[in-house]
């Protein structure tokens, strides 16, 4: 059999097989042998990333508008930590999850889920990326509302209407791209003079996945809400969407957009320092680590900023990010699952396991030296040396300063889950493998991957030893003098705020906008008052119209409203500025 068949079917079966097991989970007899193997479909993605030759593409004339997938390096990397995560973490919530009684309805999103996830790394064509990244992003939903309870409804209701903007802006700026290319395939439409409209939407919809600011409302929501395995999967795999996103539409290494290359970074540094000022303040260890993604993803934002500002620095920029990614990917989920296993442990010699395993990839995190995240980092300040001053001097100052926040964060976390109270179960085998699966994966794999060798040499060099240490010695002193502060009251309060932070203000502003004027229309009419009954409609209606406001975040029948006007809007911009 010819080998380039073989290969496409690699691909190929690596994305129908969790669709197809998605569906047997509709036939109730089904269920349980399904559920069970949900895990394994992740198994083909992560076999073609060592069998598929780098290059590869196969056409599939009969699928979508003729579909096209294939493997380069960038949809290498991102295919074997993402498939490697969707099988680690399904074997989590096999055990995690043991006694759910919706547990095959979570595996069936979750296949429809690692189905999008593959399809979007593995597509060479804008239909079969768009179709992916939709099946994904609304799969996810199903995640992220498992539980049914309030708080998992809301941040369902939340991530929802902002996957419906983001997937409108996609769309629209997808079909400029591929009007002005004159056809669907990646590698030509990459060669296209974007616009400035065109540039915004890509960066805004794909900026929602990534949780850029100010974008980020829907990760501190959703992650409390959705049960571990989901969670850790989502800001492992789902969230590094956007990012691929970004590294396959915009314009990075083509022509200098300094303006915008300069947004980029600024937003990211921005998302570095918020995530860290916020989530220091949070009291549930997995809004903690979701503030600490946004934080993450600000850093890994950077190199693109870079990519758009000095086109010459994105093939260094490129690797960078992908070295950045596969580290946080195995490292955020370990967290995530370790938060999850420490509500499980029952002994102390359980527990004091379970507490030195966190630290492995916090530790990592932090960028400490010879972790996987001291090799990420010095691949970005490698990349940053070259910049154009002022901004060299200034990251080179700033990026340990995140390091120092990351250090507070991790801190944070490690307290909150050391001070939980006694934990309530028995942990099953099938959690301590996956978990410390993951763990091997954080301790080794940025070690050897050949992509990050350069990064590798440079990160064991004794001056950035030093550089990486300073900062998380500095982060555990202060992490320390607070802990301290907070012990007497009176000296030190730490601040609450709110999961979803600003998002929770708009919110009560549009609640106690509505309780005032329904207040005011049911004021009795006085004599004084003659002319209330002509303004009475007004004032209801008024009312009303602030009451489904209100209902934008509460009810389903709001999002086809938005919907439709996002689409009156977009197609009347797409109409002037698409040609």
């Amino acid at each position: 059999m010819n080998a380039a068949y073989v290969h496409a079917g690699f691909l190929l079966v690596a994305v129908a097989l969790p669709l197809l097991m998605a569906a047997g989970l509709a036939n109730r007899g089904w269920r349980a042998g399904l559920a069970q193997l949900a895990p394994w479909a992740a198994l083909p993605a992560l076999v073609a990333v060592f069998v598929v030759p780098k290059g590869t593409e196969a056409a599939f004339a009969w699928l979508f508008l003729g579909s096209t997938i294939g493997l380069d390096q960038t949809g290498q990397v991102f295919l074997f930590f993402s498939a490697a995560l969707w099988w680690l973490c399904g074997l989590f919530a096999q055990s995690y999850l043991a006694g759910d009684a919706q547990r095959a309805r979570f595996f069936t999103f979750y296949l429809l889920a690692m189905a999008g996830n593959f399809g979007l790394i593995l597509a060479r064509d804008m239909v079969t990326f768009y179709v992916s990244f939709s099946l994904m992003s609304f799969s996810a939903y199903g995640l992220v509302i498992h539980n049914g309870d309030r708080d998992a409804l809301r941040a369902g209701r939340i991530y929802l209407c902002l996957v419906v903007l983001g997937e409108l802006m996609l769309f629209a700026a997808l079909a400029m791209i591929a009007a002005r290319a004159g056809s669907l395939l990646l590698r030509e439409a990459a060669t296209v003079p974007m616009n400035s409209l065109t540039l915004a939407f890509l960066l805004l919809g794909f900026g929602i996945k990534v949780g850029a600011l100010p974008l980020h409302g829907w990760l501190p929501l959703a992650h409390p809400a959705a049960p571990v395995p989901a969670s850790a999967v989502l800001s492992g795999a789902m969230i590094k969407a956007g990012l691929l996103g970004w590294m396959r539409f915009l314009p990075l290494g083509q022509a200098g957009l300094e303006g915008w290359g300069a947004a980029v970074i600024g937003a990211g540094l921005a998302a570095a320092f918020y995530g860290v000022l916020v989530g220091v303040t949070q009291s549930n260890p997995k809004t903690v680590l979701a503030y600490s993604s946004i934080s993450q993803m600000g850093l890994i934002t950077i190199p693109v900023g870079i990519g758009l500002m000095v086109p010459s620095l994105w093939p260094a920029a490129a690797i960078a990010i992908l070295i950045y990614a596969l580290h946080h990917a195995f490292a955020k989920s370990a967290l995530f699952l370790g938060v999850g296993l420490a509500s499980r442990v029952e002994t102390q010699r359980q527990r004091a396991w379970m507490f030195l395993g966190l630290c492995v990839p916090a530790l990592a995190l932090v960028g400490a030296p010879y972790t996987s995240g001291a090799i990420a980092k010095a691949a970005i300040k490698t990349k940053v040396e070259s910049l154009p001053a002022p901004w060299s001097a200034l990251l080179e100052w700033v990026l340990p300063l995140a390091a120092v926040g990351t250090t507070l964060l991790m801190a944070r976390l490690l307290w909150l889950i050391w001070t939980k109270p006694a934990p309530h179960g028995h942990p099953r085998a099938g959690l301590w493998i996956s978990w410390g699966l993951l763990l091997l994966a954080v301790l080794s794999v940025a070690w050897v991957v050949p992509l990050a060798d350069p990064a590798e040499r440079e990160a064991i060099k004794l001056a950035k030893v030093w550089l990486g240490l300073w900062p998380f010695a500095l982060g555990a002193l202060v992490a320390l003098a607070l802990l301290v502060l907070s012990r007497n009251a009176k000296l030190f309060t730490v601040p609450r705020i709110p999961a979803g932070d600003f998002l929770v203000g708009i919110e009560h502003l549009l609640s106690a906008c509505r309780r005032a004027f329904t207040l005011r229309s049911k004021t009795p009419r006085t004599s004084e008052s003659p002319a209330t009954p002509a303004f009475r409609p007004i004032r209801v209606g008024l009312s009303q119209a602030l009451a489904k406001a209100d209902r934008t975040l509460r009810f389903w029948a709001t999002v086809g409203a938005m919907l439709l006007l996002i689409i009156v809007v977009i197609s009347w911009l797409t109409a002037g500025f698409g040609r």
